[in-house]
């Protein structure tokens, strides 16, 4: 795990090297301070040093608790640079990985639990951090020099020590053992609330339509009531650490007194040696506590670094190391071969079957098949969103796994059926498809996709402000700026999911026209409910079940399909 986390110390490895040493500094000046006030009680004091001698060692217990501190800050503003550059690193590493990863990876984890993981996770490990570089360094060193202090001060009166410190440490290995998996328990329930919140606050407007505040409410506060109680579960055993601490502290304090009065009274120990001894012992009964404490806080942080490991040891699903960096499609030609595929990766459970299709390129080819036949599913697999379980897809005369997964999806553009767009101007948002597009560009793809009209209704018009998800447009609107962002990238296949669904049938079938009339050359595959949308496709595919149930132009179908047929009575029946 360090091996896989270090690297993202990144140019602030200087700054967790520093840390440490400043720590170490700063113990070793407060470990000489006892030190001094024994030589003033035993010389200044009891042994005739007057006062010159006492204002002389409080001169120096001044400079040293001066450097102690100035060490100190200096150690908290190394370890505060270095755990957020860490964080800071580490988050940025996990953003990266995720990109990379496929559809079938992020299914696995769920959009809620990488966002937890992404923040809550990683803001644990940043303080997993500071612990390591600051307390896990302090209170060993302060423990090591204390003790070696101690003993040589009284080397008998030291075995008190040996009789806490072993108790101590089987009450602290009993709480971290049963607290970790408890942990990651509460963790496990983080991501579900997180999940409830984003699902509500994403779809907040039918919530309110439907009137379903009260459920929502009920739903969130029994999840976030389950947190509660699996974080009380969990923080319960971490409770016990600081009673017992000061139950041993208080103990040792009570011994030291007494054995040490005792030596004092029988004149084998002098009062500022007893005073120096008493310090010391605080100062390691304070160090045990802190080694305490960090393994308390590395307890919650090893929960989320063990998270945090499964997201960057997670292999992508789908890479192309092996692919060649220099082939590009060379046209918008696409054949299925025998293709199958599974979500779960069972050939017993496969979504789709036997699927051999060829289109050329240039053609308009029309999708259409009831819910769940897997429509959908097929179109992703061009682009390689998914791989396919069996068979081979090829694109541009190549098969999909032979490209750069960049080069591949250049000369694809895609408009899902849920259709997303970002903060920031509708030009910023057209400029997905080609950062480098010129007003003309933006201005023509919009213009194709029927979107043209209304953005130069608006007051700002293309430099108008969306908000996050473009919740400011309607949803025809936002189908119409994302298939115009597609056209932006000039790709050899468009593939148009549902993608005109929010929008009526005129501006349907305009957008249809100018699409056949201006991009000749691109392979258009349109996937729709209404066979309207359809009609005038060079052919036609109806899928039933994740299989082929037919293939043909519209007249065909209609003479020869049952399926196809049935459909288009239904709508021609709900037209009239």
């Amino acid at each position: 795990m360090l091996r896989k986390l270090l690297p993202c110390l990144g140019k602030y490895k200087i700054y967790a090297i520093l840390a440490p040493f400043s720590v170490i500094m700063e113990v070793a000046l407060d470990v000489l301070i006892p030190l001094v006030m024994a030589k003033i009680i035993n010389v200044g004091i009891n042994g005739g040093g007057g006062l010159p001698y006492i204002i002389k060692q409080g001169l120096i217990m001044i400079l040293l608790a001066c450097l102690a501190m100035a060490f100190g800050a200096v150690s908290g503003r190394f370890t505060a640079l270095a755990s957020t550059g860490f964080s800071s690193g580490l988050r940025s590493k996990i953003f990266r990985k995720i990109q990379d990863f496929s559809f079938a990876n992020i299914d696995k984890f769920s959009t809620a639990s990488l966002i937890t993981r992404l923040t809550t996770d990683i803001t644990s490990a940043q303080m997993a951090a500071m612990t390591v570089l600051r307390i896990a360094v302090r209170a060993p060193a302060l423990l090591i020099l204390t003790s070696a202090m101690a003993v040589r001060i009284n080397a008998s009166l030291s075995v008190v020590f040996l009789v806490a410190v072993p108790i101590l440490a089987m009450v602290l290995a009993f709480i971290i053992i049963k607290a970790f998996p408890r942990f990651l328990v509460m963790l496990g329930k983080t991501d579900k609330m997180n999940s409830y919140l984003q699902e509500n606050l994403i779809a907040i407007r039918v919530v309110k339509s439907f009137v379903r505040r009260d459920y929502e409410n009920e739903k969130f506060e029994f999840s976030a009531t389950e947190l509660q109680n699996a974080q009380r579960n969990a923080e319960k055993l971490l409770i016990l650490n600081m009673p017992c601490m000061q139950l041993a502290m208080y103990a040792c304090m009570i011994a030291v007194s007494w054995f040490g009065g005792k030596m004092i009274v029988a004149g084998n120990m002098l009062t500022g040696d007893l005073m120096s001894f008493i310090s010391y012992t605080s100062q390691i009964l304070m160090s045990l506590m802190m080694i305490s404490m960090s393994f308390v806080m590395l307890v919650m942080s090893k929960a989320s670094l063990t998270r945090i490991s499964e997201v960057l040891d997670e292999i992508p699903d789908i890479s192309d190391e092996d692919a060649d960096a220099e082939l590009l499609p060379e046209d918008g030609s696409i054949v299925f071969e025998n293709v199958s595929f599974s979500y779960a990766k069972d050939g017993n459970n496969l979504t789709l079957e036997n699927i051999n299709l060829k289109i050329k390129s240039g053609e308009t080819v029309g999708i259409i098949g009831g819910t769940g036949s897997a429509k959908t599913t097929l179109v992703q697999l061009i682009p390689r969103l998914y791989d396919v379980y069996g068979g081979r897809v090829v694109v541009g005369g190549h098969d999909v796994r032979q490209y750069k997964l960049k080069n591949l999806r250049s000369a694809v553009a895609m408009v899902l059926q849920k259709n997303e767009l970002f903060s920031g101007t509708i030009r910023d948002n057209l400029r997905w498809g080609d950062r480098n597009a010129s007003e003309d560009e933006i201005i023509e793809a919009c213009k194709l996709a029927a979107a043209h009209g209304f953005v130069s209704s608006f007051p700002n018009g293309y430099d108008t402000d969306l908000s996050q998800g473009g919740v400011n447009v309607s949803g025809g609107q936002k189908q119409r700026l994302c298939i115009a962002r597609a056209l932006l990238k000039k790709p050899k296949i468009l593939i148009l999911d549902d993608s005109t669904s929010a929008v009526d049938t005129a501006t349907d079938q305009s957008i249809r026209q100018t699409l056949r009339d201006g991009r000749k050359d691109v392979t258009k595959i349109i996937i729709a409910q209404r066979i309207a949308s359809v009609i005038d496709a060079d052919k036609i595919i109806v899928l039933e079940d994740g299989k082929i149930n037919a293939v043909g132009t519209h007249e065909e179908l209609l003479k020869n399909n049952r399926i196809y047929k049935e459909v288009y009575e239904s709508q021609q029946k709900g037209v009239a």
